[in-house]
């Protein structure tokens, strides 16, 4: 990680110290406009002891102030043009101080930027895993850096060697062009009388002899001076492709993993601004070295000199095409993907950037990019470059957007804001392969040319896998696949292969991450809770998490086949719980109020070593999207003996009419939240406040919760009064009377007990 981005988390004393190492000699706002290019120069190499090192020190002031000009010339609008204006005084103030003593401005930066480190280690702590991996990226960052400005320092010395090369070949030719002049004055003689031939033919024969072995030797000369920059910039493209591939082959595609894992709920993906910036630097420098061996090409034609010249050109300028090829077909890139659950006729959206675009000028004829959907078959086929002829699995509307390039960012992207799948084809499916298994992608392409039309490319890049769905009830499915595809894909997959089973606890971080991100809590699932789902995924009666540690699950295990008993799978078992929790139970999930993950033998264990009225609330094994509540109480069918109840669940239906608080509040026998907190301590925060006097002659009514006691059955019910603030208030104990009333011709049954609630316990 940048410096500056982790000084800029400094707190207390150590902000302190930060900011007073700024002032007239050196403004904060240089080190916050310029820091990646400030933190990617070579401080360290200019030994501020020998004076004659101050060329260095001038270089890198010059480039300070360019950089900072630059910077100020690309400011907009109104907030734009005061920092264009202040900017530029600073360029103008750090000129007039170091101007005169580079060094001194070196040693001021050097001492900024090794006390930024000190503080922000400390701050850190690298023996921490954090600080310790905001060390090793910020080591990382660094090498970067430190190879953009080897790539400088090496583009620069092949210009002053080209610039060489064609002075000498210049004068070459200069000098080769005087031994023509010389050759005709020799055959001019054959005309001239004897005497004057013999006078004048010694001192030119001698001349043209002279200027001929000069030629000789400088055509060697010449030829060494070419093979000497052939090798140099060889040298350049093989640091150019190491640092290609560390930032195409390693940082870029870490963010597009970072970006699949978001997918499932993970931390975002992170800004592209950085990876932008190197992605320009390697197009800025990648278009100098072609230019140069375009040039050292025309020299070559120029003055042809046999030799193995025109061979290392010609694969030079083959090697250079390769990694500008490879940079700007890599850079075209989804920064914001398309929904991987789609549903037809339902407008989506996405985002794609090109990461050069700005640098190689591809802005100045805006491209169009278009969108289409194939399947996973077709998707191979692109990626083997086999011809699919252009067919699409669906029709998208709206499919076409210009890229637009923005000024202020320097950023060359295309929004489709508005697309929508009109229609799929589907593939034949094979053996227990459902719809909401089957995956799409979002094919975006696009063509333009850079350098005058010098190259002309055909770009492409695809979505994550897109699972289309045509109604809301295969919503739950269609997410399987997608997490199982974003959570265990490998970088580089054929598409869209996935393994068929995985280890126990890669799949429990998977949904940990999910669980998180749906119900968005810090609290994630416990061991305790993992352990319970592992219980229910393999049928299991093992406390012990090492037991699954070495456990592998299966696709099928996951979400095709239902669990033992049951009609559901334990996916959507667990979808389920997140749903319902998402909606209606986050404020208590975070509260740590409910336990949920809680069988019903392991409840009644936790209970019955607590007083009575003491409950717990956990998810109902047997319905999805349910909660139950368990408590401890007297048995009413024999004296002195406790048994512990579970209340018919609620889902989300219930929790519409009455949220779980008010519920809790209603039932008086619910006295202790496992394992000794008094209820309203946990809940009355969130309890319903007492209904107002009546208004203009209307009570308003409310809805209570009650639980009856069957002396036929021994039933476990809800049941809703109707009760009115009034004088002709209905007392609760009448209430109760008339209902046991109703009950002496026959016992009650779940409807006439309960009304529009048929629970039992």
């Amino acid at each position: 990680m940048a410096v500056w981005i982790q000084a800029q988390q400094l707190q207390g004393d150590a902000l302190h110290q930060m900011q007073s190492l700024y002032g007239q000699h050196f403004p904060i706002e240089v080190r916050h406009y310029l820091s990646q290019w400030i933190e990617g120069q070579l401080w360290d190499a200019v030994d501020l002891e020998n004076p004659q090192e101050e060329f260095k020190a001038k270089r890198l002031l010059d480039g300070l102030i360019q950089e900072l000009q630059n910077k100020a010339e690309h400011q907009v609008g109104e907030d734009g043009f005061l920092l264009k204006i202040k900017l530029g005084h600073y360029a103008n103030q750090l000129k007039s101080t170091y101007d005169r003593c580079p060094l001194e401005l070196v040693r001021c930066i050097k001492h900024i930027l090794y006390t930024e480190q000190r503080l922000v280690r400390e701050a850190t702590n690298s023996a921490s895993p954090l600080g310790a991996m905001m060390d090793s990226m910020s080591q990382k960052y660094q090498q970067i850096n430190q190879a953009f400005e080897e790539l400088r320092m090496f583009t620069q010395d092949t210009e002053n060697d080209l610039r060489k090369l064609q002075h000498n070949q210049e004068y070459f030719i200069i000098q080769y062009q005087e031994s023509l002049r010389i050759q005709a004055q020799l055959s001019s003689l054959a005309s001239l009388p004897p005497a004057d031939r013999q006078l004048r033919e010694p001192a030119l024969l001698s001349k043209r002899a002279t200027v001929e072995a000069w030629l000789t030797r400088e055509a060697n000369t010449l030829q060494k001076y070419r093979l000497d920059l052939a090798e140099k910039h060889q040298k350049t493209l093989q640091l150019l492709r190491k640092q290609q591939t560390l930032i195409l082959d390693d940082e870029l595609i870490q963010w597009k993993r970072r970006q699949q894992l978001a997918g499932n709920g993970g931390p975002p993906e992170g800004g592209l601004d950085i990876l932008q910036s190197w992605c320009e630097k390697l197009a800025e420098t990648i278009w100098q070295n072609r230019q140069q061996i375009r040039r050292a090409e025309h020299l070559r034609q120029q003055l042809p000199i046999p030799g193995p010249i025109e061979d290392l050109l010609n694969e030079l300028n083959s090697t250079i095409t390769d990694i500008i090829s490879a940079l700007v077909t890599s850079t075209f890139i989804i920064e914001k993907q398309p929904p991987q659950v789609l549903k037809t006729q339902t407008k989506f959206a996405a985002t794609v950037r090109l990461l050069v675009g700005g640098k190689l000028n591809v802005h100045m004829n805006p491209p169009q990019v278009k969108a289409t959907i194939i399947s996973e078959q077709q998707a191979k086929a692109l990626l083997k470059n086999e011809n699919t002829r252009n067919e699409s699995s669906g029709e998208i509307l709206n499919n076409n957007c210009v890229m637009e390039y923005h000024q202020t960012t320097g950023t060359l992207s295309a929004h489709f804001r508005n697309m929508s799948l009109k229609r799929i084809k589907r593939s034949d499916r094979r053996g227990a392969e459902s719809v909401t298994e089957e995956k799409f992608t979002i094919l975006f392409e696009s063509q333009f040319s850079i350098g005058g039309n010098e190259l002309v490319f055909q770009v492409k890049t695809l979505s994550l896998p897109v699972v289309v769905i045509v109604h809301g009830s295969q919503d739950n499915n269609a997410t399987a696949t997608v997490l199982w595809d974003n959570a265990f894909a490998e970088p580089g997959r054929v598409p869209f292969l996935v393994p068929d089973k995985v280890l126990w606890p890669q799949l429990c971080e998977a949904i940990n991450i999910k669980y998180k991100a749906e119900v968005q809590s810090n609290r994630g699932l416990s061991e305790e809770n993992l352990v319970f789902l592992a219980q229910k995924a393999f049928s299991s009666s093992s406390n012990n998490p090492e037991d699954y540690r070495s456990m592998t699950m299966t696709w099928s295990q996951f979400n095709r086949e239902s669990l033992p008993g049951r009609n559901f799978t334990f996916w959507q078992w667990f979808d389920g719980v997140m749903e319902l929790t998402k909606k209606h139970l986050k404020p208590h999930w975070n509260d740590g109020a409910i336990l949920g993950f809680v069988n019903k033998q392991q409840a009644q264990d936790m209970l019955m070593s607590k007083p009575n009225g003491t409950f717990l609330l956990r998810f109902s094994d047997s319905e999805i999207g349910g909660i139950t509540i368990a408590w401890v109480a007297e048995n009413p069918n024999k004296a002195g003996e406790r048994m512990v109840w579970n209340l018919m669940p609620y889902t989300t239906k219930d929790f519409t009419i009455r949220s779980l608080a008010d519920r809790i509040s209603d039932l008086n026998h619910l006295l202790f939240l496992y394992p000794d907190r008094p209820k309203d301590e946990v809940f009355s925060k969130y309890y319903t406040p007492p209904l107002s006097k009546a208004v203009d002659g209307y009570v308003k009514p409310q809805i209570k919760q009650v639980v009856v006691f069957s002396v036929f059955a021994f039933i476990i019910t809800y049941f809703f009064t109707l009760s009115f603030v009034s004088e002709n208030y209905l007392p609760f104990k009448v209430q109760i009377r008339t209902l046991f009333q109703g009950f002496k011709t026959s016992p009650p049954t779940m409807s006439q007990a309960s009304g529009e609630q048929k629970n039992i316990c």
